[in-house]
């Protein structure tokens, strides 16, 4: 293959399948395969001499295979393009590492990082809400999902017979069973949700505390009792004072101190001053 053409091919596997998926398949399909001596001498250039052209060819040989690897994951509900995308960094990522000399070929040693590539983007995008971040955790996403897909719930001895197989704990298996049955849910309905699904959004289980009876009479009782104990106080106030008290401060239309100050033929400066006595009499009642 050219150089040119290498390049071409390259290109097409940063950018990924991003048009006809069926093309892409194809294209990576007319791409030659490469045999044991020539695979060996182009990954001893690429490793001795950095020679990017090898890597080039050597990513470009076993794209089929990365796509083969990436549809077996199209049960969770991923795009395989993405999935492809994903397996094709594991692919350089593996290229970059391969030592030629150890004896396996590319595609034996590659397979475990394209799988890795592909985990690690299934578990960031199969749910909002995280289901695995353990290394054990992940281990039962992927062992458990593929053993349940003609099963039901696991029985008892079904359970302990894959936690041993595993490696596990036989509650961890209960518990990302459980994860693996559920969804996810937004926390407020989205509009246009049927009230189905609206019932049993996380939002309509939060306590309102408008709807508190206990809080609502508590401030019944406290407006009542501060209505009552203002009322008692402006009963110990002269006449005039109590009338510039509630013409200051307890009406909707509030009087200014000249106002008041033609009202009772003084000064504004003297309202004022009977105004501050009344509030400091009504203040020492109220307390």
């Amino acid at each position: 293959m050219s150089t040119a053409l290498a390049a071409r091919h390259f290109d097409l596997v940063l950018a990924g399948p991003v048009g006809s998926l069926d093309a892409y398949m194809q294209t990576v399909s007319a791409i030659p395969v490469l045999d044991r001596d020539e695979e060996h001498a182009l990954a001893t250039r690429y490793r001795q001499d950095d020679d990017l052209d090898a890597a080039r060819r050597l990513v470009l040989a076993h794209l089929r295979f990365v796509v083969h690897i990436a549809r077996g994951y199209a049960g969770y509900g991923l795009q395989v393009g993405d999935l492809i995308q994903e397996g094709n960094v594991g692919l350089m990522k593996a290229v970059k590492r391969f030592d030629p000399d150890v004896g396996v070929r590319l595609v034996s040693f590659a397979v475990h990082w394209i799988r890795a590539e592909i985990h690690e983007y299934v578990l960031r995008n199969w749910r909002v809400v995280k289901v695995a971040t353990t290394k054990a955790q992940r281990k039962l996403f992927f062992n458990l999902r593929k053993a349940k897909k003609n099963l039901g719930w696991l029985s008892h001895d079904e359970t302990q017979a894959v936690a041993i197989d595993l490696g596990v704990k036989p509650e961890e298996v209960t518990e990302m069973e459980k994860r693996l049955a559920s969804r996810d849910l937004s926390f407020d309905p989205a509009p246009g949700a049927d009230d189905e699904d609206g019932s049993f959004m996380p939002a309509a289980y939060l306590p309102s505390p408008a709807q508190d009876p206990a809080a609502a009479l508590e401030a019944d009782d406290w407006e009542e009792d501060s209505s009552n104990r203002l009322a008692a106080a402006l009963d110990t106030l002269d006449a005039r004072s109590r009338d510039i008290v509630q013409s200051r401060w307890l009406t909707d239309s509030k009087l200014t101190l000249h106002d008041l100050a033609g009202r009772y033929g003084v000064s504004a400066e003297r309202i004022r001053q009977i105004e501050s006595n009344a509030i400091t009499k009504l203040r020492g009642a109220l307390g």
